[in-house]
């Protein structure tokens, strides 16, 4: 893919206004977003991906060697997307933990936010490398992403305390203070130094968006191992995260199936990226050091396995946990029933 420099920094450029943009507004006016604003700037995010992949189709070669490059993006872009969702469940809970307040929520998102673009821009960078030297990076990376599929599927990945191991060690060595004062995260009492709140959430933010950015980079590097094509998916599918939470943020509750969803797309990306491996083999004991025969998996076909999984994910996970409310609301009215019975016999 031929990416001009000129291309290059204005994408990088119209990154850093959007985040400034984002920045500037919540340092000025720290709130609980309505339902209109979220959705408005949802919507926009959302509009800017699909111009951008339209525009991609359009403008690059589309003959690449792994496909189309817009269908790459939007590959790229819908993975990284739901592995942001996944992430933003993570969140939820790390928000709920801690207590934060509502108003100071949407800064500590927008921190978040910003590291995890910080951590996959160097992921990313450290992809592109590992890539141009190592073809056999591609079988850590499928090995990689089939273990994470295997975790994901026996749930042990998300935990109801948003406390990890870094944060516990600051909590026992580092002087903690409870008051809450928007995104400072140090201050001074009697000639010491505590940290606030706020700094154990910003820790606990920034060491999930590590743990995170390990996943998401050999996903999308399994869909397309264009730099340009990762770094812009990536950077799509985290603006509107923060609108999204507050959106969705009971909704994403009952995708009570995301965790198993995700772990049948990284799977499929982890064999597609060992079926590449291995037609690109290089390793001197596998094959003599020739490549093996086997069928790559297409881009195109890749995108639509991806909208079938996400699909199917979502409409179970609905569908079941609103028949497991309709059930518990059924169960608590007959409770109710039951405790009112005899107040009524003997009025």
């Amino acid at each position: 893919m031929n990416v001009s420099t000129t291309e290059w920094l204005i994408t990088v450029g119209v990154t850093i206004a959007v985040l400034l943009f984002d920045i500037l507004i919540v340092a000025r006016r720290p709130h609980e977003p309505t339902l209109k604003e979220c959705a408005v700037y949802l919507a926009g995010y959302v509009s800017l991906a699909v111009a951008f992949g339209i525009w991609v189709t359009i403008f690059h070669n589309t003959s690449g060697p792994d496909g189309d490059y817009g269908l790459q993006f939007f590959a790229g872009w819908l993975t990284e997307y739901s592995l942001s969702i996944d992430n933003l469940f993570i969140f939820i809970i790390i928000m709920a933990s801690f207590n934060v307040p509502r108003k100071y929520q949407q800064e500590a998102l927008l921190v978040g936010i910003v590291i995890a673009l910080i951590f996959r821009g160097m992921f990313i960078a450290l992809g592109a490398v590992a890539i141009e030297q190592f073809s056999w990076i591609f079988y850590l990376f499928g090995a990689f992403l089939l273990y994470t599929a295997f975790t994901l599927m026996s749930d042990k990945s998300h935990d109801d305390d948003g406390e990890n191991a870094v944060v516990r060690f600051a909590r026992r060595f580092l002087n903690t203070s409870d008051e809450w004062l928007g995104l400072k995260l140090f201050i001074k009492r009697g000639g010491k130094t505590f940290i606030t709140p706020m700094f154990l959430v910003i820790l606990s933010l920034g060491t999930t968006d590590l743990l995170f950015a390990l996943d998401s980079i050999p996903a999308i590097y399994g869909l397309t191992m264009e730099p340009y094509l990762v770094f812009t998916a990536n950077v799509f599918a985290l603006m509107g995260l923060r609108q999204l939470y507050f959106l969705l943020g009971g909704l994403l509750k009952k995708l009570i199936y995301l965790s198993r969803g995700l772990a049948v797309l990284l799977g499929f990306i982890g064999v597609k990226l060992l079926l590449h491996a291995l037609h690109e083999n290089e390793l001197p004991f596998l094959n003599g050091g020739e490549p093996v025969g086997v069928p790559e998996i297409p881009t195109l076909l890749s995108l639509g396995v991806i909208i079938v999984i996400l699909a199917v994910t979502a409409v179970v996970s609905l569908a079941v946990s609103s028949r497991r409310d309709a059930a518990e609301a059924s169960a608590a009215a007959a409770i109710r029933k039951e405790q009112d019975g005899p107040s009524d016999e003997v009025s």
